[in-house]
């Protein structure tokens, strides 16, 4: 039975080790570095504009939610329901898309960051910066003060900035894919394999337990044993 445990716990050990070691770098890097930055908020600027309410006079559609915001110097009206959201300007009318200028002026007005160009996203890919974003979307390629390409991504209607994605946020996606052990989107936490290396690390770390106890108890009694040999010869 000892045999079969060690056994266990030594070929167990060998074939996960390579994930024990990507889950602990991973898991440091998360420790030491603050998600606040990861995702870029240092670069947001506190902007406070006066909304004058006095110029809507409209009447919304069936809607869950009502935000007033200002784009540009201009007041708009987000209507959001639970199957849509739509873009409304002041008079209640269908705003248009932003353009790549207007885009980069928006990035401007709202970060420290120094914008130069803006392209349209209108496909989704797998494991991109911007999943989990509605399309289409705007990535207006920044740099900051160090000169990191640092790519912001802004609403195409609004102009309200959806995610901001740096080189220390690139680090940090490529290690929390292999945290979860899903390599190619990054966002699946119940996958298979991840489920299956947890169990076998779970049954390395109660082998490795197992063992230990035995072990420290063979010994115990092998030197009861040679004690009594001793005191009997």
């Amino acid at each position: 039975m000892k045999l079969l445990i060690r056994k266990t716990h030594k070929y167990l050990s060998f074939f996960i080790s390579i994930q024990l070691l990507l889950w602990t770098i991973s898991g440091i890097y998360f420790s030491f570095n603050k998600i606040e930055l990861v995702r870029g908020e240092q670069y947001l600027k506190i902007v406070e504009k006066p909304i004058n309410l006095g110029v809507l006079n409209f009447n919304t559609p069936y809607s869950e939610k009502v935000s007033i915001i200002n784009r540009l110097g201009k007041e708009i009206v987000i209507v959001s329901s639970r199957e849509s959201k739509k873009y409304l300007d002041k008079n209640g009318n269908p705003l248009d898309k932003l353009s790549s200028l207007e885009a980069v002026e928006s990035v401007k007005s709202q970060t420290t960051l120094l914008p130069f160009q803006a392209i349209e996203i209108t496909d989704n890919k797998s494991g991109s910066e911007f999943r989990g974003r509605s399309l289409p979307i705007y990535k207006v390629e920044s740099r900051n003060i160090e000169n990191d390409d640092i790519n912001v991504y802004v609403n195409i209607y609004s102009g309200e900035i959806m995610a901001i994605r740096s080189p220390q946020w690139r680090i940090w996606d490529l290690m929390w894919g292999f945290h979860i052990m899903d390599w190619n989107e990054r966002d699946n936490i119940n996958n298979l394999l991840l489920k299956i290396f947890s169990i076998l690390a779970l049954v390395s770390s109660v082998t490795g337990l197992i063992l230990f106890f035995k072990l420290k108890s063979s010994s115990a009694a092998e030197r009861s044993v040679l004690k009594s040999i001793n005191i009997g010869s």
